[in-house]
């Protein structure tokens, strides 16, 4: 099974690849886990990474598409994965169909994850951190037992500025703009469907199960 899950930043999409690919004994691939996993072991990817985001700067394509290749040339990622937000752009999703093709691959499904932007925003303007030991709480989901009080240290918490609702807003803007072409190009090519990402987690893991016949 040779999956993408695609959604906007909220939409669950992190959880749900974990859990099914727990659930089905293929690996879970995510850009962020593998910058992560590239730096902690100083691999020359890694390092060349680090130089751009110790600027502040987007790590390039290029880079990005080489720890894929890398990742995607392990032994355990021949019985399977689950891409989790990636490709963003027309070009990652070419390289990526050439790095499966040059494999003998290619992609089962690209799941998109459908979720209304007022969810979105009460997900994603949720989170709050403790100032003293960075507890991380969601009104929604996981809330403090008292109002803005860490129930480890009792500390005082906080919404980062990532979370307010303006910057959430644009987050969702930049993402949409990004994603439309991506979207048209999974769906001219017949891999692309779509799920709906609100409900419960297990009710969203039945979706995605029934649409790729697991």
């Amino acid at each position: 099974m040779r999956l993408v899950f695609l959604g906007p930043p909220g939409a669950g999409k992190g959880t749900q690849a974990r859990e099914l690919a727990r659930e089905w004994g293929v690996v879970h691939l995510a850009t962020g886990d593998m910058l992560r996993e590239a730096l902690a072991a100083g691999t020359g990817l890694g390092l060349e990474a680090k130089r751009y985001m110790d600027r502040g700067a987007l790590v390039p394509d290029e880079v990005i598409i080489d720890l894929m290749r890398e990742r995607l040339a392990r032994p355990d990622a021949a019985r399977g994965f689950i891409v989790d937000g990636f490709p963003r752009t027309i070009a990652q999703a070419e390289a990526l169909a050439s790095l499966l093709k040059d494999s003998g691959q290619a992609l089962d499904r690209v799941i998109y994850f459908e979720i209304s932007e007022p969810e979105l925003l009460r997900r994603l303007t949720g989170r709050r951190i403790c100032r003293r030991c960075q507890t991380v709480y969601h009104l929604i989901s996981a809330p403090p037992r008292r109002p803005d009080v860490c129930d480890k240290c009792g500390g005082e918490l906080y919404q980062r500025e990532d979370d307010s609702e303006a910057t959430v807003q644009h987050r969702l803007e930049v993402y949409a703009q990004q994603t439309a072409p991506l979207l048209a190009y999974y769906s001219e090519r017949g891999l692309l469907v779509p799920v709906a990402g609100e409900g419960s987690i297990e009710a969203v893991r039945r979706a995605i199960r029934a649409v790729v016949g697991a």
